[in-house]
């Protein structure tokens, strides 16, 4: 039997990075991958959206040249060679995870990995034991009873990645991020698009300007959205797709030719033998403690199949304090409060820490400044006029307490928030750093500036 100080099961974004780090400390690993390295996220997830999302974006360029003084005639969109360039970014992606896996000196082990007690993973029939073996297996999506997946006309984001033909209608169910996203891509490309929601607002987690902003923005460009509203069946028997929609003001039947259900996740953890080493679980989840040890010693878990948020550099950080840990390294434990959410439909999305609801219900006394990009002189120059950088400070300390963000590149932007948040940063401090100028972060300071009733371009 093989023996290794650290096992880990799963090879995302949460896997490997932890594979890498495990590696670096002096720690002999092993990976154990059924698919392809990388994950979800390298594979059908992170990357190869934002590689779909790239086409639509230079896509809706060209249709709007004439805005920027050029003129383009005879241009079309290949949906085929957008889907195959998708894969392409992705596939390169994943080769580089393999090329970090030998540099790292990582043993790959190709399989269905399952635990075992006794500190052992069995992969297809061998088994493999380790001091310390990391479960990091993911999530896929989630089925709705009235929402059954097929593969064909009800799709999840694995389908709407590599369909054979463009659809000319299509309905999105659920407005989160992988909602919003698909549902950009494809009525860029020309597609017919529906939003069905059943929260009051679209990317409901998000502060309730920056969910007004998108539904106006995705309103301009012809999606339709429905807020409030249910699908409670669907009917796939014909040429289409029919779903029936429970809205406020009655029942109506919507057509298309596929339904995208995007309504969360679901984990990866059936059969992988945690009742049979009792590791407990609750709520779909893993339990663990602040360093990712679940209630059986030598086995942990980290990424979507644990309680935090379930995104992809939530997984690397948590897999990093992991075996950090184990290697006896004083660490911190992860701060959840001070994690960056983006999405990157257009306009994109990027927050952090609390919405204005969050900071009234929770107490404090806040000032709040908005700086509108309509008023930037880079995003005018841009033509990205849309969205606005929006900051929430604690009134009696100064504290930052969220900052919230709808525009062009403001994913890129927030990171400011998150270091600024970390680093215990206050308006006045933030108010008095120089941002360069012109550029779309500058919009920050002026948003701050407005908080403090010192804006100056407004």
């Amino acid at each position: 039997m093989s023996k290794y100080d650290i096992i880990v099961l799963g090879s995302g974004p949460g896997g490997y990075v932890t594979a890498i780090r495990a590696s670096q400390l002096g720690f002999k690993t092993a990976i154990v991958e059924k698919e392809s390295l990388g994950g979800v996220c390298l594979n059908w997830g992170c990357i190869p959206t934002k590689a779909l999302l790239k086409s639509a974006q230079v896509f809706e360029y060209l249709k709007h040249a004439d805005d920027y003084g050029l003129s383009v005639k005879d241009y079309d969109k290949d949906f085929d060679a957008v889907v195959k360039r998708s894969r392409g970014v992705a596939e390169g992606m994943s080769k580089g995870v393999q090329f970090l896996m030998k540099k790292n000196k990582i043993d790959v082990i190709n399989g269905f990995g399952k635990l075992k007690p006794g500190k052992k993973v069995e992969v297809d029939g061998t088994e493999y034991s380790a001091d310390h073996i990391i479960v990091a297996t993911g999530a896929r999506s989630r089925e709705l009873p009235s929402l059954p997946q097929d593969g064909k006309k009800v799709i999840g984001y694995r389908e709407a990645m590599t369909l054979p033909k463009q659809p000319k209608k299509m309905i999105v169910v659920g407005s989160g991020a992988i909602g919003v996203e698909f549902a950009y891509f494809y009525n860029s490309m020309g597609t017919d698009v529906t939003i069905v929601e059943f929260l009051p607002n679209v990317v409901p987690v998000e502060d309730e300007d920056v969910s007004k902003q998108l539904e106006r923005s995705f309103k301009k460009i012809g999606i339709k959205i429905m807020t409030s509203s249910e699908v409670t069946k669907v009917d796939t028997s014909g040429d289409g797709v029919k779903a029936t929609v429970k809205t406020s003001k009655g029942e109506e039947v919507l057509e298309a030719d596929i339904i995208l259900s995007a309504v969360g996740i679901k984990t990866n953890i059936e059969n992988i033998g945690l009742e049979e080493v009792g590791i407990a679980t609750d709520r779909d989840k893993i339990l663990v403690n602040d360093f990712y040890q679940t209630n059986i010693p030598g086995y942990y878990a980290i990424g979507d199949v644990t309680p935090g948020q379930a995104l992809a550099h939530v997984a690397s950080a948590e897999g990093i304090l992991c075996v950090e840990k184990i290697a006896g390294q004083h660490v911190e434990a992860l701060d959840y409060g001070n994690i960056p959410g983006c999405t990157y439909c257009t306009p994109e999305i990027a927050s952090v820490g609390l919405t204005e609801k969050q900071a009234k219900e929770k107490g404090f006394d806040i000032k709040v400044g908005k700086f509108p990009f309509s008023a930037s002189g880079k995003a005018s120059a841009g033509g990205n006029k849309d969205g606005f950088v929006k900051v929430i400070f604690d009134a009696k300390y100064g504290e930052w307490l969220g900052c919230h963000m709808i525009g062009a590149g403001v994913t890129d932007m927030i990171a400011e928030a998150v270091l600024g948040r970390k680093l215990e940063t206050t308006g006045h401090e933030v108010l008095k750093t120089v941002h360069p100028h012109p550029t779309m972060s500058e919009a920050v300071m002026e948003a701050v500036a407005d908080a403090y009733d010192e804006v100056i371009h407004l």
